[in-house]
């Protein structure tokens, strides 16, 4: 949106007409509230900017059908507000009242009566407003103005409408107008191409009328349409135009330096002003009751006179306050710019380059310090320090793809909502001209899974105002088939349209960006997972993410494991939908912010972090609790959630994650790199994305990889994990304890003759009682006072080490993983150790 520099917020609202409670739609559910139809329909008047157009900025939905809308007005006129009226209301269909002015009105408009297009009697017919009424109002808006006085407004609305009508039967109509409002003397005076753009305007039968393009070509513009520079619409971030194909520096560059007294807010957009209004207090329905434009009633006041049993009411007075009052309210944004008094100019022209911090510098600069170690639902909250991150995220993006690192470090602090959807298109590396690529999809065409995806749209996020409306439905229909059809490989599961509402939500008036995101999304973290045939990419996956328990928390896997409470039974839903289906959406915002930093094997952690909430339940519980428990979902704290999934992934070494039907490594200069050939920092890379060695880890068959309960890891994760360097020494200082101990089982005999240095010696034979605790020794005390630690078990033979492994699970020892390839893997780098003989 474009800045607010001197132009004024206002409000106004009206209310939206109720529908019976008793009707449901001709898929068996409720009726949509006509109020969700205007707030769904709204948000394309939103992308509507100019110049000399007032812009809509926001709506909201108050009790009762009450709508509330936000617009920006220019120069203080107020008069322009309900030009999207006839559109949002589905051309009057939706309300009680009229659209239209009397005065303005068309003659064809008057003729054909109040109209609702929804009315299955009205049959066929063309709806009587559209471009050429449009031109008669603007005939009757440039008589006003050249006669200097508004037109029929003392006489009676009914005379009003008669009067317009019997014009059909005058042949100058513009001469006839001016001798009933007096000012024949000052319309003969007009330039002859004016008289005849007036008589153009305003012809009586539409047939005849100009359409607006006709209009423009009309020569009493050609001396004016060269004052005006042509409207730009600026270019998108992501398009195939330069973004600053149209800059313009002023030749004085000291135009460019502020006062110390200007205001620097009026040179944000405005939907980042408003967005800054509402943490700073502001409340769109309070203003409009303080001007008493919503006026509350006594509930008694509105009982009917008469009840019948089916809810029908008689007696009610006709309430006036459900006709239109288009009474503007102007917003003060005094509260705000008080708020932010402590904010330096500098702040609002952050320099990308400085590496010491993200923070720009004011008066208040230790305060946001703070701020930023605060729990996110305050640093959202928080006026000033949102203004300082949208401002960052807005530069940074505009220099995107160039300050792709600077966005993935920026994004690990946090994610201002405002830019939120921009950010994550960033962060997946969507790049070039998408609506074009968008555009050459076939989205019209039937196809099979038409009748899937009508069934799933009314069911998915419908608590939600804007999906829910029949604009968001449209919207997820076309950006799902979207990507059914530009994936043949791939078909329709039941949860695509879970995994499609945060981005649609978030790019609700780009469906282009909305289809890239989701594009973009799915190869990097579910991989395969729309095969038609999936079972083998499933089950590989839910028998990672159980490994994953007993790697991070041995005691719960030992119980669902003993209680049959298998992830197939609950982990199916989280995974496909990436837990869109079990969250609601400003919990999936927060874990996603989270989620598309880390690499594809994060959402096992946030499984595991999930399970780790409902602990003490699961295991105080058995299998039918477990079923009950999962089939409604407890609440769950997100950001609890996240904090511990970032830790887990941590603890989790990259290879123990491997997965063979994950996505292929990916092409140099990919989303892990900044497109320009140097790696990223902030970018936590997939173990497959690495280059493959002859220590990584080796494809195992799914009946194999199900017979381990722990992960295995690969020789390269244990090097790097024990820092080891050549001649068997290790890398970090003496003070450091070890982050992995290597527990080899092998005999005696076969230790001695070379290990891992740093290793201890726990022979396979005689390391369990016959009750499956470990035997104490030396070395069994060494490794339970690396307890919480990562365990890595050596063997020759992968099923023995397999099975110590299940052993240290079994008496609930965490992050047990094996060596995969066993000793033999690591006697070709010569990092094995021989200790020196006795003497």
């Amino acid at each position: 949106m474009r800045p607010l520099r001197d132009a004024q917020l206002g409000a106004f609202t009206f209310f939206a007409s109720a529908l019976p409670h008793d009707v449901c739609g001709s898929n068996g559910l409720p009726l949509t509230p006509n109020s969700i139809k205007i707030l769904g329909r709204f948000q394309l008047l939103k992308t509507i900017s100019h110049p000399r157009l007032c812009q809509y900025v926001d709506i909201s939905r108050g009790k009762h059908g009450r709508t509330m809308h936000l617009c920006l007005f220019v120069n203080g006129y107020f008069g322009c507000n309900i030009f999207g009226l006839y559109y949002m209301t589905d051309h009057g269909a939706d309300v009680d009242f009229p659209i239209g002015y009397p005065s303005y009105l068309a003659p064809e408009v008057i003729a054909q009566g109040s109209v609702h297009p929804s009315d299955p009697s009205q049959g066929e017919n063309p709806l009587p407003s559209g471009p050429k009424t449009d031109v008669w109002s603007l005939g009757v808006l440039l008589f006003e103005l050249c006669a200097g006085r508004r037109l029929l407004q003392n006489i009676e609305i009914s005379e009003r409408l008669k009067f317009i009508i019997t014009l059909g039967c005058i042949d100058d109509i513009v001469t006839v107008l001016a001798e009933e409002h007096g000012c024949l003397d000052a319309i003969r005076e007009l330039p002859e191409n004016v008289l005849t753009l007036l008589r153009k305007c305003l012809t009586f039968l539409p047939s005849r009328r100009p359409t607006p393009a006709e209009l423009l070509v009309d020569p009493v513009f050609e001396g004016v349409s060269c004052l005006y520079a042509p409207f730009q619409q600026p270019v998108g971030l992501f398009s195939s135009s330069l973004r600053c194909a149209h800059l313009e520096l002023p030749e004085d560059i000291s135009q460019l330096c502020k006062d110390d007294d200007e205001e620097y807010l009026g040179e944000r957009a405005i939907d980042e002003v408003y967005h800054l209004w509402c943490l700073a207090g502001g409340d769109l329905e309070k203003e409009l009751t303080n001007k008493e434009i919503i006026q509350s009633k006594p509930p008694v006041c509105t009982l009917p006179n008469f009840l019948l049993e089916d809810g029908e009411s008689f007696g009610q007075g006709r309430d006036r306050s459900f006709l239109l009052d288009d009474t503007t309210v102007t917003l003060s944004l005094c509260q705000l710019k008080n708020r932010l008094k402590d904010v330096a100019g500098e702040a609002y022209y952050p320099l990308l380059e400085d590496e010491q911090s993200s923070l720009s510098q004011s008066n208040s600069s230790n305060e946001l310090s703070c701020t930023v170690t605060l729990p996110l639902i305050i640093r959202e909250r928080d006026t000033e320090y949102q203004l300082i991150r949208i401002i960052l995220f807005d530069r940074l993006l505009k220099a995107y793809p160039y300050k792709k690192n600077l966005v993935w470090k920026e994004a690990r602090v946090d994610i201002p909502p405002l830019i939120r959807g921009l950010a994550w298109a960033a962060l997946l590396g969507v790049e070039g001209d998408i609506q074009a690529k968008y555009d050459s999809i076939d989205k019209d065409t039937p196809i099979p899974t038409d009748r899937q995806i009508e069934v799933d749209i009314p069911r998915c996020h419908q608590y939600d105002e804007l999906l829910s409306s029949p604009q968001g439905h449209r919207k997820f229909r076309r950006v799902l088939k979207a990507w059914v059809v530009s994936h043949p490989d791939l078909v329709y599961w039941q949860g695509l349209d879970s995994l499609c509402a945060p981005f649609l939500w978030l790019n609700f008036n780009n469906e282009a960006l909305a289809y890239a995101c989701m594009s973009a999304f799915i190869p990097k973290y579910l991989y395969n997972f729309f095969l038609k045939d999936n079972s083998h990419v499933i089950q590989e996956y839910l028998t990672v993410f159980s490994q994953m328990i007993a790697f991070h928390d041995p005691e719960l896997s030992n119980h669902l494991n003993e209680i049959g409470f298998i992830p197939d039974l609950y982990a199916i839903p989280w995974f496909l939908t990436m837990f869109t289906h079990v969250f609601p959406l400003h919990k999936i915002f927060h874990l996603w912010d989270t989620l598309l930093l880390g690499n594809s094997s994060f959402p096992f952690c946030i499984g595991v972090a999930i399970l780790q909430q409902l602990r003490d339940r699961l295991l105080a519980n058995g299998f039918n609790e477990c079923i009950l428990l999962f089939s409604d979902l407890p609440e769950i704290d997100i950001e609890r959630c996240v904090r511990e999934s970032i830790n887990l992934f941590c603890w989790t070494p990259k290879s123990a994650t491997y997965r063979q039907h994950a996505q292929p490594p990916k092409a140099q200069g990919d989303s892990s790199t900044n497109g320009f050939g140097k790696a990223a920092n902030y970018y936590s890379s997939d173990y497959q994305d690495m280059p493959k060695t002859d220590l990584s880890r080796e494809p195992l068959a799914l009946s194999d990889l199900k017979a381990e309960v722990s992960p295995r890891i690969s020789a390269e994760d244990l090097i790097d994990l024990c820092e080891l360097s050549v001649g068997g020494q290790t890398k970090r200082s003496k003070a450091s304890k070890p982050k992995i101990l290597a527990v080899d089982i092998r005999s005696i005999e076969d230790f001695g003759r070379g290990h891992i240095s740093g290793s201890i010696s726990i022979p396979y034979s005689t390391a369990f009682s016959p009750d499956g605790e470990l035997v104490q020794c030396p070395a069994t005390g060494t490794l339970q006072s690396f307890r919480g630690r990562v365990i890595v078990v050596i063997s020759h033979a992968m099923k023995s080490a397999a099975m110590f492994a299940t052993h240290l699970v079994k008496v609930n020892y965490p992050r047990v993983t094996t060596l995969d390839g066993g000793i033999n893997k690591m006697k070709p780098t010569g990092l094995l150790t021989v200790p020196s003989p006795q003497i």
